[in-house]
């Protein structure tokens, strides 16, 4: 039986009030509230580990018109906490379609609202931050639901990695192609798609949980680490970024996305920051610092690192600049890729920019075979501006100095105000 129609409210934690009607699960959840800002690929945002402890808005005003099929999951079940839409399709009109949304989430038990002004809870969310939120359909008593939002727990130092990691390693073999390389890859919240990247550039790929020490992962002689995506606030991963510093320093090639990038910041005494609302969605453009070449990216993450807290400039290495910009896009105007020394690890390179914001996205570590990147090149959903940076890996593991020099088709070339490249 259909729940649509039944009321339901969402309370923000500075008492905003949203009501619509039920789309999904009866019920009451807890969690902070973000946007997603992808015109499709709903069930791959559903299905990401990255949400856990999340209520997702999709700015897209109708959704669910495709339906799901159990190709699209990009994890083994939903982490997300509720779902936020302005029209939910209950009719999906699609061949590979199986099931429609509004049953997939109720089977899922996700509590899910719909009649909600999207685009005024965008515009409040993004003037205010990220913040925690309620969606209800027990509407009679607001003073008490808004009493059990004011007691809930912040996403803020919460391991969500530990909860949606998985418990046994397994073994995935190369995609269509002999197996080249033996990657090790940490589950902090992977998806399917990356994996997929992985195996199709030729790695055997072994995956293990969030905690393995890093005595562990080198017994297993690995060409590659790889240090995945996933959920919440990277400082309260701490069993994971302190076995990073260990594997950094045995010199094994490591790439890193997302929470593996944050993990990699901390491993080499970065600062991290929680973003006023975060990067979600799949058209964030970022500038690749070493070829000029600018990404559209498909990002999810509330948190990031402070670049400027890495280390000093190094001047001899940076156009004999010697100190920070506090907007990293005069990188990009400048086409230059900064570097700064750090105490424990040697030189850091900043490789890449948002250009909307300004804020980090890439680095490598130019005395060990280490590089990173704040956003996800697997494109599910999203574009696949960012799927060169697997080859790069690739490239890393066979001990190439420039493996991140790889020109990108179908890109734009980033100018200043003054028309210089």
């Amino acid at each position: 039986m259909l729940n649509k129609g039944k009321p339901a409210v969402l309370l923000l934690e500075d008492g905003t009030l949203f009501r619509g009607t039920c789309c999904g699960a009866e019920g009451e959840a807890f969690g902070e509230i973000c946007f997603n800002t992808s015109l499709t690929g709903y069930q791959e945002v559903l299905s990401d580990p990255s949400y856990a402890g999340q209520i997702i808005t999709m700015t897209y005003p109708q959704i669910g018109n495709y339906g799901v099929n159990a190709e699209d999951m990009q994890s083994r079940g939903l982490f997300c906490r509720g779902f936020v839409v302005r029209d939910m399709c209950e009719r999906p009109s699609n061949f590979r379609s199986t099931k429609d949304l509004p049953s997939f989430l109720r089977e899922n038990n996700i509590v899910a609202i719909e009649g909600v002004d999207t685009r005024k809870l965008v515009r409040h969310i993004r003037d205010n931050g990220a913040m925690k939120s309620v969606i209800s359909t027990s509407v009679d008593d607001l003073d008490a639901l808004r009493a059990r939002l004011d007691a809930a727990p912040s996403l803020v130092g919460e391991n969500f990695a530990a909860q949606v990691s998985t418990v046994n390693p397994y073994v995935l073999p190369p995609f269509n192609c002999e197996k080249k390389y033996k990657v090790v890859a940490y589950d902090c919240g992977i998806k399917t798609g990356i994996l997929g990247g992985l195996c199709t550039n030729g790695a055997e790929v072994h995956v293990v949980p969030w905690d393995t020490t890093a005595e562990e992962v080198l017994a297993m002689e690995p060409d590659g680490i790889f240090l995945s995506n996933g959920p919440g606030d990277p400082e309260a991963v701490e069993e994971t970024y302190t076995q990073v510093r260990k594997l950094i320093k045995s010199n094994v090639p490591i790439f890193g996305i997302c929470l593996g990038h944050q993990m990699l910041s901390i491993a080499i005494g970065a600062k991290i920051e929680k973003l006023k609302y975060g990067h979600r969605g799949g058209n964030q453009p970022v500038m690749n610092l070493l070829t000029g070449a600018v990404e559209i990216t498909a990002q999810n993450h509330g948190f990031g690192q402070v670049f400027q807290s890495i280390g000093p400039i190094l001047p001899a290495e940076t156009d004999d600049r010697h100190g920070h910009f506090d907007d990293l896009r005069m990188w990009a105007e400048r086409r230059i890729a900064p570097v700064v020394v750090t105490r424990e690890f040697g030189r850091v390179q900043l490789t890449h920019v948002n250009l909307n914001d300004g804020t980090p996205e890439g680095m490598r570590l130019l005395d060990h075979p280490v590089f990173s990147v704040q956003y996800h090149p697997e494109a599910s959903p999203g574009p696949h501006d960012s799927s060169y940076l697997f080859k790069a890996f690739a490239r890393l593991m066979d001990g190439r100095e420039d493996y991140l020099d790889i020109e990108v088709k179908d890109t734009r070339v980033f100018t200043s105000e003054k028309g210089e490249n």
